[in-house]
């Protein structure tokens, strides 16, 4: 995508599945979590640890509810995008539960192409991440 015009980059981004926006979304902010953890230097297994109790799907579905004050319509409208592509639910969550996870996801893949400066504002609302002692 780096050598389209900005125009046909965004069709190109709307044009992505809400899935692929999640699967995209799970990256980027598993890399911030790691990121924000990464201060004061810590053990890897502590590192580990604290990075997956932060990314699995409870985690992102409380995370979802700190935000949705602050979205707009538009960021809205993509949550529902992301709920809605949930079909099937895991063993191990209730659907709601999934369904958030995959909601913040895709919107974090979304703000990851299309607006970094709003994903970074939205990311600064959630540095309440709890650090190892």
């Amino acid at each position: 995508m780096a050598n389209l015009t900005a125009e046909k980059r965004f069709v190109q981004i709307e044009r992505l599945s809400p899935l692929a926006l999640a699967y995209i979304g799970d990256a980027v902010y598993e890399l911030y979590v790691r990121t924000f953890l990464l201060m004061p230097p810590k053990r890897m297994a502590d590192y580990h640890n604290l990075v997956i109790r932060q990314v699995k799907a409870e985690a992102q579905a409380a995370k979802l509810e700190i935000l949705e004050p602050y979205l707009t319509a538009l960021e809205k409208d993509i949550l529902r995008r992301g709920r809605n592509a949930c079909r099937v639910k895991p063993k191990r969550l209730t659907l709601k539960v999934y369904q958030q996870a995959t909601s913040f996801e895709t919107l974090i893949g979304y703000l990851y192409l299309t607006d970094f400066q709003r994903l970074q504002e939205l990311l600064a609302k959630l540095k309440s991440i709890p650090k190892i002692s």
